[in-house]
């Protein structure tokens, strides 16, 4: 068995949950690299839909071992209200099956305070779009050598060390930049006792856990957050997320060699979308986003915010190919352009005179860049019950296959309705 990395080819919410529920099935343990609870993958199976913000997907597989490694940023309050929601659908969610790195590092009150002081703080085109739950500020704590890590939950008097350290500066910011009270280090200390002794039996090496499944002949699965492009190296800075979205950080961030990322699958939704914000080239602010937002339900997973909705950008495609190295695609939401009479993809941007066939990398670029499109007829079919490639409409093939030549890349997987069963490779 291969192992398998998993990675959003746009700009987040391509349907990568839905599709790590489905290979989890061949897996043996599925690891979750990076992000934080800012990321929502929406499963639905047998008709009940399940949100999971920091769990790997692949927790609904009875037996399979579920890892949150060292990239991630990790909100105890949120890990234990998703155990408890999952236990209470029966699904066994024990430190025998499910761990989280020691090296993980820990939101606290603090960072979320911070983000909400920050981006309230900015004015209009400024707004980064961060969603508040103090991801950013948490990913600074441990680019600054003063984060706390999941092992110091299980030692009480260094995390009391930790808190006091790192609230002797962010209280002067509070009080002198953001005109906010002062956080009393102590209470933060005591709030945070009752919550490590719930996540203390969750602690593990998440390293040695990756090496024992590969020694035992297993397959891994590893599961990335938001999307290429808002990478933040690689993305639309500054509107990007705060961690690196892209393949080769299934290593780093889950604390294994990259010699075992074998199989490698982009997350593509057969459409564009975007939420916060940041430019957005194909973006649409007619009649036909409305349709692609009404019958795709392009709803935040984690925030309900609206999705902004637009046609296929094959030129971030491109990139997220360049980039990530995938070995296949796995189209999304293809139905939801069932309906419509032609559907356009964009091939190249027009920017300063010139065709280019990926992303300027000038700061703000891709505000300014003209999408040159090439426009396909559509179907009027429900794709909803097809369950091969073969009996797709024409046109929804030739679509499909119009995207394998401007990605370079081939479809392996097709997605045609939120269901598990609603999945099928090409064949």
């Amino acid at each position: 068995m291969s192992n398998i990395v998993v990675f959003g080819s746009q700009w987040g919410d391509e349907g990568k949950g839905k599709i790590v529920d489905m290979l989890a099935q061949q897996s043996a343990a599925i690891v979750r690299f990076q992000g934080g609870n800012n990321a929502g993958h929406t499963l639905v199976v047998g008709g009940e839909k399940c949100v999971l913000h920091l769990i790997p997907s692949g927790i609904l597989h009875p037996g399979k071992i579920c890892l949150i490694g060292n990239g991630v940023v990790l909100d105890p309050a949120v890990f234990l209200s998703e155990i408890e929601t999952l236990a209470k659908k029966g699904v066994d969610v024990s430190p025998k099956r499910l761990m989280i790195s020691k090296k993980t590092h820990v939101i606290m009150p603090y960072h979320c305070a911070l983000d909400v002081a920050r981006e309230s703080s900015r004015s209009g085109g400024t707004k980064i779009g961060t969603t508040g739950r103090g991801i950013g500020p948490c990913y600074e704590d441990k680019v600054h050598r003063c984060g706390i890590r999941a092992a110091d939950l299980a030692d009480p008097e260094l995390l009391r060390k930790k808190i006091v350290h790192a609230l002797e500066e962010k209280n002067v910011l509070f009080k002198a930049l953001y005109g906010a009270e002062p956080l009393d280090p102590e209470k933060i200390f005591q709030d945070m006792l009752p919550l490590a002794e719930r996540i203390k039996p969750y602690l593990g090496d998440v390293s040695s856990a990756i090496q024992e499944v590969v020694a035992g002949g297993g397959s891994l699965l590893f599961e990335g957050a938001q999307g290429t492009h808002l990478d933040v190296d690689h993305g639309t800075y500054p509107f990007v997320t705060s961690s690196t979205t892209v393949s080769g950080n299934a290593a780093s961030g889950s604390g294994c060699s990259p010699r075992l990322l074998d199989r490698i699958i982009a997350i593509v939704k057969a459409y564009t979308t975007r939420v916060g914000g940041g430019p957005f080239p194909t973006e649409l602010f007619d009649a036909t986003g409305d349709y692609l937002q009404n019958h795709g339900g392009e709803f935040g997973a984690t925030t309900g915010r609206k999705r902004r909705c637009g046609w296929l950008d094959t030129v971030v495609l491109r990139e997220s190919a360049r980039l990530n190295g995938p070995t296949e695609l796995a189209v999304t939401k293809l139905d939801v352009l069932s309906g419509l009479p032609e559907i356009k993809l964009c091939a190249a941007y027009d920017y300063k005179g010139a065709r280019v066939l990926y992303p300027p990398q000038e700061e703000n670029a891709m505000a300014h860049v003209t999408p040159v499109y090439e426009t396909m007829p559509g179907w009027n079919e429900d794709l909803c019950g097809v369950t091969s490639w073969g009996d797709l409409p024409a046109n929804a093939r030739k679509y499909l296959e119009r995207m394998e030549e401007l990605s370079g890349v081939k479809v392996g997987l097709v997605s045609v309705g939120p269901d598990r069963t609603q999945t099928f490779p090409r064949g």
